[in-house]
């Protein structure tokens, strides 16, 4: 195996390591700020708002072969971010805006990892996006337990300490960055044909084809939304239950060790079950564990369950990625992909908005109860997407 794979197993701990730690440390300091738990949708809709729009200029930048470019600007909007925040978050408005800037990083450098990795063997596709995937999902891991080193027993973390900590993590992303785009990506079947103008790009797809784009896109779009509300809203959730923030790191990190053992083997998982059925499963059985989040319930409870919706969570992300890759076009993988995100980001700033108002009727429980009975509908639908669309 040549460097890069590892280079950019490394860059995505990080990049994701920098998100996990930002997310919760935001929504904390948007509680110090006095902000009401309803309104800590903001803070996730901000961190989407802009790539929601910009995310298929993005993918086609990629299919153009100015992948580097893409993953420099995204390191550097991200470090820009981190020292906004640590020096300028004193209100609701400026924590907005660094999550604005935030967001648009992170974007562009998903986007350019996940270029790379579809570039690959088609037949290793759910193995490549697992490993990717479980890569993410160890700085997802970590991030949170840096609250625990600096929350301790208190109610509200230092959030200060907690943004410098998310700015290191980003320093070490970036320098990764400048290793990164010195290799050269796979030269798989999908690397070779030239990208096609957006157009053609998506008049190109069969039906057949476009039922399982969108099915995908679906998917991708509930369970990402569900994982942001999670990281959002399992803070408020300790608040308003007196839950040490220790232990709310303690269980946004087992939810995160979870997802990693779900994807460590999803190659396998696959292979035994099925890629669409594996998918309708376990957006089905993340949909029962968000309900049982809305029920009292002591930590060690809230941490059993925890464990079953970040198994289940884990597995859809990286097996849209490679129904995504499979099933586009050759020469349009990038532009899919950035479509796949940018449904991503429509559901992390519209889901959390609506849920906003859920949380003002019925408290942070209801948050939880209103995503579950959202992930059952699309596990319904993507049934027909997915598996009935194949060919």
């Amino acid at each position: 195996m040549k460097n890069w794979p590892w280079i950019l197993l490394f860059h995505a701990v990080f990049l994701q390591l920098a998100a996990y730690i930002v997310r919760p440390a935001a929504a904390y300091r948007a509680l110090e700020l006095g902000v009401e738990p309803a309104y800590l949708g903001l803070i996730a809709a901000s961190f989407a708002i802009v790539p929601l729009f910009v995310a298929v200029l993005v993918g086609r930048a990629t299919d153009a072969g100015r992948e580097p470019a893409v993953l420099g600007i995204g390191a550097v909007l991200m470090v820009g971010a981190g020292v906004g925040l640590i020096l300028w978050s004193s209100s609701l408005a400026m924590l907005l805006l660094w999550n604005v800037i935030l967001g648009l990083g992170h974007l562009m450098s998903v986007i350019g990892q996940q270029s790379r990795i579809a570039r690959g063997n088609a037949k290793k596709l759910d193995s490549a996006f697992g490993l990717y995937t479980f890569a993410g999902s160890a700085g997802q891991a970590i991030g949170p337990s840096l609250i625990i080193v600096f929350g301790g027993g208190q109610v509200v973390p230092d959030t200060t300490a907690l943004f410098a900590a998310y700015t290191v993590s980003c320093v070490l992303m970036m320098v990764l960055t400048v290793f990164l785009v010195r290799q050269k990506p796979g030269t798989g079947p999908a690397a070779t044909p030239p990208p096609k103008k957006l157009r053609n790009a998506l008049a190109d797809t069969t039906p057949a084809a476009r039922k399982q784009l969108f099915g995908a896109m679906a998917v991708s779009m509930m369970v990402l939304a569900a994982v942001d509300l999670i990281a959002v809203y399992l803070p408020a959730l300790g608040v308003e239950r007196g839950i040490p923030a220790a232990a709310i790191g303690i269980l946004l990190s087992v939810r995160a060790v979870a997802t990693m053992a779900s994807r460590l083997y999803l190659g396998g998982l696959v292979s035994r079950i099925g890629r669409s059925e594996l998918i309708v499963a376990s957006t089905a059985l993340s949909a029962l564990a968000l309900g049982a989040l809305a029920v009292p319930m002591p930590v060690w409870a809230l941490g059993a369950v925890l464990v079953v919706a970040g198994f289940a969570l884990g597995i859809g992300q990286p097996l849209t990625m490679t129904v995504i890759s499979l099933a586009a076009p050759p020469g349009t993988r990038g532009t899919w992909l950035a479509l796949r995100l940018s449904a991503n980001r429509f559901g992390q700033s519209g889901i959390p908005a609506a849920v906003g108002f859920v949380a003002a009727a019925a408290g942070v429980a209801g948050v939880f109860g209103a995503t579950a009975v959202t992930l059952a509908i699309v596990s319904g639908a993507s049934w027909f997407a997915l598996r009935r669309g194949r060919s």
